[in-house]
Parts: C-alpha cells; sequence; structure tokens
C-alpha cells in the first residue's frame, strides 16, 4: 500500500464511519423481530448466498449492489444483467432483477428491483375470525440505486440509494434507506488478499398509515353519534448492520483457484454474526462453493441459518457472457432456502 492509496482509504473508511454515527450498536438479541422493513435482510443472489453471505471483501460486478456496492465498480463488462429467484421461508418467493452500465471516466450505475410474493391471504376480522371470504395480497417492493467508482485501481467506494414500498390490506409504509461500502484489493501489498467495510439500511423509521387503521368508536360524555378515529401507528427503526469482512483467492496451475472470505456483521436488532466461504473454481467455468453462519444465538439454538452450498456455471460465447448458479440454505424450523440466478454480461 503507497502512501496515496494509504490516504485515500483512510478518507474514505472515515466517511463511511461518520455515516454510521449513533446507528452502531452492539448485536441485541432481545430486539429480534421488532425492526421495521425486515425484508432488507433478505439476501439476493445465489453466488454470495452458496458463500453464506461472507463476501464483502471478494464480491464483484452486478452481484456486489446487495452485499458491497464498492464493488459493483469491479466489473469487465460495460452492461451486465442479473436475475434472481429465491424460495424463502414459508414458500414465500423473493423476486430480484438488476441492471449495471459503467460509464469510462465516471463510474458504474446499476437499478435493481427487489419484491416478495406471499400469495393470497384470507381475511379475518374481530366479527369473522374463520375468515370474511375476501383475500389480499401483501405487497413488498425495494428499489435501488447505485454508483461505484474505483478510486485507485485497489480501493473502490460504492452506494445504494433505496426507496422501500410496504403494502397490507388497507395500511402502508414507505421509506429510504442507504448503503455505503470500501473495498481494497492487494492489501498491504499481499497479492489476493482483500478487505472489505460496508454500512447498510441507515435511514429514517418507518411508520405505517392508511384507512385500514380507522376504527369506529364513541366517546364519553359527549352527545357525539359513533365516528371514526384513525389509530396512530408507532414508527420503527429500520434494521442497520455494520460489516467488516477479510478475503483471499490464491490460483494455481492456471486452471484452479481457490477462495476464502470471512465476515463479522454487526446488527442493531439481533445478536452479531460471524460468516465464512468457500469457493473452488475450474477453468473459471466450473464452481462449487459453501459456507457456514453461526452467531451467539447458536449457543442457546435458537439462531435458524447455518450451512449454505452451491453451485455455479460460467460460459462466454459471441460477445456475451452467461453465468447459472444455484445455492441451498439450511433453515432450522423452516424448509430450506433455494435460490436460483441468472447473469448476463455484454
Amino acid at each position: 500500500m503507497n502512501r496515496k492509496q494509504e490516504k485515500l482509504f483512510i478518507v474514505a473508511l472515515s466517511v463511511l464511519l461518520a455515516f454510521v454515527g449513533d446507528t452502531a450498536y452492539a448485536g441485541r438479541g432481545d430486539k429480534v423481530g421488532t425492526p421495521a422493513a425486515p425484508e432488507l435482510l433478505i439476501p439476493v443472489g445465489s453466488r454470495e448466498i452458496a458463500l453464506g453471505g461472507s463476501s464483502l471483501s471478494t464480491t464483484s460486478g452486478i452481484e456486489a449492489i446487495y452485499w458491497n456496492p464498492a464493488g459493483v465498480a469491479r466489473t469487465s463488462f460495460g452492461t451486465e444483467a442479473l436475475f434472481s429467484h429465491m424460495t424463502y421461508i414459508d414458500d414465500i418467493g423473493v423476486e430480484y432483477a438488476a441492471v449495471t452500465s459503467s460509464f469510462s471516466g465516471f463510474g458504474t450505475v446499476g437499478l435493481s428491483i427487489k419484491s416478495l410474493s406471499f400469495g393470497d391471504i384470507e381475511i379475518t376480522t374481530e366479527d369473522a375470525p374463520d375468515g370474511t371470504g375476501q383475500t389480499f395480497s401483501p405487497a413488498y417492493l425495494t428499489i435501488g440505486l447505485t454508483y461505484s467508482t474505483l478510486l485507485t485501481d485497489r480501493i473502490s467506494v460504492g452506494v445504494t440509494t433505496k426507496l422501500i414500498s410496504e403494502r397490507i390490506d388497507r395500511v402502508s409504509a414507505t421509506g429510504v434507506a442507504f448503503d455505503a461500502g470500501i473495498q481494497y484489493s492487494g492489501f498491504a501489498n499481499v497479492a489476493g488478499l482483500s478487505i472489505g467495510v460496508a454500512v447498510k439500511n441507515l435511514g429514517a423509521p418507518m411508520q405505517f398509515d392508511g384507512s385500514g387503521l380507522l376504527r369506529e368508536a364513541s366517546v364519553e360524555d359527549t352527545r357525539r353519534p359513533a365516528s371514526n378515529y384513525k389509530i396512530q401507528a408507532s414508527s420503527d427503526e429500520l434494521p442497520s448492520v455494520f460489516e467488516f469482512g477479510v478475503g483471499y483467492r490464491y490460483s494455481f496451475e492456471e486452471r484452479n483457484a481457490f477462495s476464502f472470505s470471512t465476515l463479522f456483521q454487526n446488527n442493531n436488532f439481533s445478536d452479531d454474526e460471524y460468516k465464512f466461504g468457500l469457493e473452488y473454481g475450474y477453468d473459471n467455468t466450473i464452481f462449487i462453493r459453501g459456507g457456514y453462519n453461526l452467531s451467539q444465538e447458536s449457543v442457546q439454538d435458537s439462531y435458524i441459518f447455518g450451512t449454505t452450498l452451491g453451485a455455479g456455471f460460467h460460459y462466454a460465447f459471441s460477445g456475451l457472457d452467461l453465468a447459472i448458479d444455484y445455492a441451498f440454505r439450511d433453515v432450522k424450523f423452516f424448509s430450506s432456502n433455494h435460490t436460483f440466478s441468472l447473469k448476463l454480461g455484454f
């Protein structure tokens, strides 16, 4: 690391930490399940999920939008597109699509959309606990705009602005969140060694509103007839996280490559997490991946995520780069998660 790169990294890291401010807390297992917009924590993209979500320091290209926006600029393509589908807990579908374009002298810009599909849910009320015969379908949508650039050949930075929209029957909520990250490859002048830092889901609390909060009631000691009054829903904070990761890639005999990555994640609404991932690639065509997640809650056997596995196939032809990936994530108490992804590079 020369002095210029060292200064740039320190400045970028200082700015990133300034984003954190008072939002970084020690892990809080007693607050699990209480944040707004928990869908922000649902991962996307098969490659990184198969690596246990540990690739903060090594993720690159379009797949880095969710994991570390600093890696988006590390692409060899002018344009990339990614489509992903996950079968999440209790048959919830997670659909994700993204596209990025690189502009010489400016950086890389990306647009991403993540939506959750719950299917039809029967409406129940106090008067009809067995159902009214009507149904509703919640709509959860997150739209992100990402900018990433290389400060030097080794240091990259990135930021994502996310618009969050939630609708459940006759109530809805909207919010804005921010992700920011840094990557440093060739750290300490060691070829293949990378570090990454990111803060995610920083933003103002969210609050539900809508006609579903109206209730008919009468006020005592008045002569007014029963009227509609609106319940004031409480506001809840976003599930902010701070992450630090280290990765190392080693190639041998030209066609073989191993990469190892690890990550520490500090959560403001759950216990801290530790993630590990390992990937073997042959001729940049066939990939085998595995990972493992653990938490302080693991001691109490209440942390639901653990082993991850996956595989990928990469092929380039006629100016088109194609990658197909699959990931499996073991989940306690629920059905395992399965993710399929298709990536195109032009």
